[in-house]
């Protein structure tokens, strides 16, 4: 298997595996809960993008991308030689009803 396809291969914990202290202890983090405020209008977003949005460095946004994707608050979608990132809404809305509105205002 090559890097390419282990990198598109983003590893998402299920629905019913997601833990509210586990999202709540991710999201506590300012530049992490900024991150989720940023994705809730639900536009899937480059990290390039969201890096120029928060004015973070790359190295340091994919490290909280991947927190938040191993929380089970966003997943990684590849398009082309992108990878974009999206909210988990219906899935948290599922698991958490009302927990986004609460984070998003």
């Amino acid at each position: 298997m090559s890097r390419t396809d282990l990198r598109e291969r983003a590893q998402h914990p299920a629905t019913a595996a997601l833990e509210l202290a586990t999202v709540m202890r991710t999201v506590g983090d300012p530049i992490r809960l900024q991150i989720v405020r940023t994705l809730a209008d639900e536009r899937p977003r480059a990290c390039g993008e969201l890096s120029d949005l928060l004015g973070l460095p790359n190295s340091t946004l994919s490290y909280h991308l991947r927190l938040l994707r191993d929380a089970g608050l966003t997943r990684t979608l590849p398009q082309g030689a992108q990878r974009l990132t999206a909210l988990r809404r219906e899935d948290l809305d599922q698991r958490f009803p009302g927990l986004l509105e609460v984070l998003t205002q």
